[in-house]
């Protein structure tokens, strides 16, 4: 009979190669620097301090800016108390070998990049110029992009949980502006017995619309949601568990229910070819005075014709007697659930990093997280950031391949 070393050291006999290497890597111990935020409106930190606590008990090295989470309603002294280093300058939390960040670098900071260090932050390609990208191929640094990562069912989590909190503070800023004395007409978006509930119109079945979809009819509205998926419309009603209007985007059908509209909420993402908006001027100008236009598509290049996007300091205007509410990072608004939400993605990504033995191993076994690449070791992965600034791009798969 074989022993049970025996048996083990015949399996590891029979283990590719490759499968051997992996087998030898050991957890390895990572510093993590959370930068804080210098975009205007941008007030979401990537980890709250109760995820710094667990990742520095488990032998992890944590840097926070100052002042990082106070938007949040974080302050240093909660960071500290958890096991963080509380630093100052941008300067000092580039030491860490893994930097944090919502919104992308600026460049003050990617002049700070040290060589194969791994920044994970937004990309926002559309806003880039060709620059951005070179300084990272000149540090031979690795980027992801955080909205790019999939995860076990080929969905982007972090875009659908930032989604759900869009869709369903959407609803609430309606309300407040739809009662506004100056803005609205000073309608309550619930109703109330024996009044004729306010109404909703959602063009654009996805997450944002399904959870905009939700608060409004949690708070007695009457809801209508026009989408050209006829699968999406019929999950959308298979999800909120009762039948509600729906309708592909028709454009009578569409006027009709936007005349009659307290609150319209553009949720589609919009296409990249042809028009950028779904709903034209003449539409908007049918619409009750007073009314009120989430235009949650703006990012995009918005979802009605009348809108131009407005930030958190100014965030409304208004155009035929409508109000229009067109802020692209409306996540920010709720910053402390957002932050909650970003700390609950990137902490078990961070753990799983360390469990790997490092960030090339962790590329290696997850072929979600390689989906954000776009520059690994200063060399251009992703086949459209290389067509759109006229880098050489290669495949990140192959040049994983070869490492050891």
């Amino acid at each position: 009979m074989v022993s049970e070393e025996g048996l083990i050291n015949i399996s590891s006999q029979l283990l590719p190669k490759e499968e051997m290497l992996e087998v030898g890597h050991q957890k390895s111990n990572i510093s993590i620097g959370v930068l804080s935020e210098s975009e205007e409106g941008e007030n979401r930190v990537c980890l709250t301090p109760e995820s710094v606590g667990l990742l520095v008990e488990l032998g992890h090295k944590v840097l926070v800016q100052s002042k990082a989470g106070i938007k949040s309603g974080y302050s240093d002294v909660e960071y500290s108390e958890q096991g963080a280093e509380i630093l100052e300058t941008t300067e000092e939390m580039m030491q860490a070998q893994v930097l944090l960040k919502v919104s992308p670098l600026t460049t003050t900071e990617r002049g700070l990049i040290r060589k194969n260090q791994l920044l994970i932050t937004s990309l926002q390609l559309f806003n880039q110029n060709r620059d951005y990208f070179t300084d990272f191929i000149e540090k031979k640094a690795t980027a992801i992009s955080f909205e790019r990562i999939k995860d076990n069912t080929k969905a982007y989590p972090l875009i659908r949980s930032m989604s759900e909190i869009v869709g369903s503070a959407g609803v609430q800023i309606a309300a407040h502006y739809l009662s506004h004395p100056d803005f609205g007409n000073g309608t309550m978006l619930g109703g109330v017995p024996g009044l004729k509930p306010a109404e909703i119109v959602i063009i654009g079945a996805g997450t944002v619309g399904e959870y905009a979809a939700r608060s409004a009819i949690g708070m007695g509205a009457q809801v209508k949601i026009f989408d050209n998926s006829i699968y999406k419309l019929r999950r959308i009603q298979n999800n909120l568990g009762q039948n509600i209007f729906t309708s592909t985007i028709q454009p009578q059908v569409l006027s009709k229910a936007l005349k009659a509209a307290d609150v319209a909420i553009g949720a589609l993402r919009v296409k990249e070819t042809g028009t950028h908006y779904m709903v034209p001027s003449y539409m908007v100008e049918l619409m009750r005075q007073g009314s009120v236009i989430m235009d949650i598509s703006i990012d995009q290049g918005g979802a009605f014709e009348t809108s131009r996007p407005t930030c958190h300091k100014d965030p409304v205007f208004q155009k035929f007697g409508v109000t229009h509410y067109c802020v692209p990072n409306i996540a920010s608004r709720v910053a402390y659930t957002a932050s909650n939400a970003l700390s609950n993605f990137f902490t078990p990504l961070l753990l799983e990093m360390s469990d790997a033995g490092g960030v090339s191993q962790y590329l290696k076994r997850n072929a979600g997280i390689r989906n954000g690449v776009y520059v690994f070791n200063g060399i251009i992965t992703n086949n459209r950031v290389g067509k759109t600034f006229g880098f050489n791009y290669r495949d990140l798969d192959l040049l994983l391949a070869v490492l050891h």
